[in-house]
């Protein structure tokens, strides 16, 4: 089995689970503070509700 302990990971900004690096985030993993979609609209959400 193939394991990649080696990625960086990073804490969601909404959940605060940690997250592994992934190739479509190759360009902008500096920018990436969500670890999914649903996490991302739901901050989103959070935001404009206040």
């Amino acid at each position: 089995m193939h394991r990649k302990p080696h990625l960086p990971h990073k804490a969601c900004a909404h959940c605060a689970r940690p997250f592994a690096w992934r190739r479509k985030w190759a360009r902008c993993w500096e920018d990436v503070r969500h670890c999914s979609e649903r996490c991302r609209r739901e901050s989103r959400r959070r935001e404009s509700a206040l």
